[in-house]
């Protein structure tokens, strides 16, 4: 009793504030990582709308995800909103055991990738990659899987299967070529209502888009748990060090894929402007903006929130 009124006695004549304020941070700037994918290209801007009325200037600095983990341990960047793993692994492992990065965590669930089919081919009965070895259904889909770039990472994953004849995917023809390209054939085959088989993942546009589904794969194809993914977020050592009231907002920065193919669609499909798309999906989750914020202050240790919600009026 005695030290709860010592302590408001305190508070009333200016020795300790009223109310508890977030540390300062050390830097006022915050430099992310932001390879040419839709997904962060869109997921950095929201950040940028959500951090900039808080005081901080925002960068995205637009590198390979491979640079991007060299940035984070030279000092030249900040935070990576796509550690994509398992995908990314070997990059991430490196910079783990030198030191050099933290960890957030994951900042979208329900991310996963793997054989993809339309919606009206799943509900057509075909779930399961075990089904590909089925004649009739190689017949169907022509016998054909369509993927992105030979020398991607899952370009490897698939001509390994090939090779080793899962699913009897000996038997089938790989037709790699650009995202782009690859998703012209899924948008003329959706069109036709015809079979096809492709690498899909999402969160992409292509999920809503093609009302698409990934199929089971048993023998882990492209990864564990029938390819699901973790989308990391990673921020230099330094960074996290010195810099806790930002390392809050991003440690809350967290979409779900369903919520990022939308905006990914947004932008990369109907090519909304980039600015518009972030401000417009802000506007439209009052909810998603209070918990990436809760306890979040600007520079000058007032309630960010309602910096945030000023700044979208």
């Amino acid at each position: 009793m005695r030290s709860t009124t010592l302590l408001t006695t305190l508070a009333l004549t200016g020795l300790l504030p009223l109310t508890t304020q977030a540390a300062q941070d050390a830097s006022d700037e915050l430099r992310l990582v932001a390879p040419p994918w839709p997904g962060v290209t869109v997921k950095s801007e929201i950040l940028a709308q959500l951090a900039e009325p808080l005081g901080y200037r925002v960068e995205a600095l637009e590198v390979s995800s491979t640079v991007g983990y060299q940035t984070l341990q030279s000092g030249d960047s900040d935070a990576f909103l796509a550690g994509w793993l398992p995908s990314q692994q070997q990059s991430f492992d490196a910079a783990m055991e030198a030191g050099s990065i933290v960890d957030l965590g994951n900042n979208v669930t329900g991310a996963r990738m793997g054989f993809a089919v339309p919606g009206y081919v799943y509900e057509a009965g075909v779930t399961n990659a075990e089904q590909l070895a089925d004649p009739e259904i190689r017949e169907r889909f022509g016998a054909e899987i369509y993927s992105i770039e030979s020398g991607s990472t899952v370009s490897d994953h698939l001509h390994e299967a090939v090779e080793a004849n899962t699913y009897g995917l000996n038997q089938w023809n790989l037709r790699e070529s650009s995202t782009p390209g690859m998703l012209a054939e899924v948008d003329a085959a959706k069109r036709d209502q015809r079979w096809i088989l492709f690498y899909g993942w999402t969160p992409h546009w292509m999920a809503p888009a093609y009302d698409m589904e990934i199929l089971d794969d048993p023998a882990s194809v492209f990864g564990e748990n029938n390819g699901q993914s973790d989308v990391r977020t990673i921020v230099a050592r330094a960074y996290h060090a010195a810099n806790p009231n930002m390392i809050r907002l991003l440690d809350q920065y967290e979409l779900s894929a369903a919520e990022q193919s939308e905006f990914i669609r947004d932008f990369g499909l109907e090519e909304g402007e980039l600015e518009t798309v972030a401000r417009d999906w802000l506007l439209a989750n009052p909810e998603r903006i209070e918990s990436f914020l809760e306890g979040v202050t600007t520079r000058e240790g007032k309630p960010g929130i309602a910096a945030v919600r000023a700044s979208l009026e």
